[in-house]
């Protein structure tokens, strides 16, 4: 389900203040759901967050399940825009140890709290909500295809020969990411993290390896 941020709910063009406060809405709403969780985030909490009235909200949002859409919106660009970015950059095995410390050090300035917001939307409306499965599926995907870009670019240079699967370690460096930060999240922790991306980087060192072998 791709969510329109130009309309209202019932479809009416947004002016650039409905789009600012729609916008302002939906940021409040992630940051609720990131720090209390889906289930116990309500339209009265996001109301007062945003700062805005009920119909305000109801004028953009016909129900939760319309705002949650939208999280998932704001989080697949916000985040996974931003990884897009990065991985546009990495083309050695050393760009790719300073992404994952970069990812170390922006969990522990954080305290390991919060993990993933996208994968932890994901958990939670998984089994509860097949459209918004599918939003955070998508965002995963567009997430999975950055980083196998970032590592096609390394093959392109000579890093990994033309035997090097960039599919399958582009899904692997996702689940490695997204399973670390959640036991950081749990442990509070980086160590879980700083395992699952030193991973990354050996297995990573390995093909480069067998590359000149």
């Amino acid at each position: 389900m791709t969510v329109d941020t130009q309309r209202t709910h019932t479809g009416r063009p947004l002016t650039v203040r409905g789009r600012e406060t729609r916008a302002r809405i939906v940021t409040a709403a992630a940051e609720l759901m990131l720090d209390t969780g889906v289930a116990g985030t309500t339209m009265e909490d996001v109301r007062a967050r945003a700062g805005v009235s009920s119909s305000q909200i109801y004028h953009y949002f016909a129900d939760k399940d319309a705002l949650v859409h939208a999280v998932i919106e704001h989080q697949d660009e916000t985040i996974v825009g931003a990884h897009e970015s990065m991985f546009a950059d990495i083309d050695s095995i050393d760009a790719l140890r300073r992404w994952c410390a970069w990812i170390v050090d922006y969990q522990r300035l954080g305290g390991c709290s919060g993990g993933c917001p996208l994968g932890s939307l994901g958990v939670q409306v998984a089994e509860v909500d097949v459209d918004a499965r599918a939003g955070v599926a998508r965002a995963l995907g567009r997430w999975e295809r950055a980083i196998r870009r970032g590592y096609e670019s390394m093959r392109a240079r000579g890093v990994f020969d033309d035997r090097a699967d960039t599919s399958a370690l582009a899904m692997s460096t996702l689940a490695a990411l997204q399973g670390g930060l959640l036991m950081a999240q749990i442990q509070r922790s980086t160590t879980p993290l700083e395992a699952s991306l030193d991973a990354v980087v050996r297995h990573a060192e390995l093909l480069a390896a067998q590359s000149v072998a």
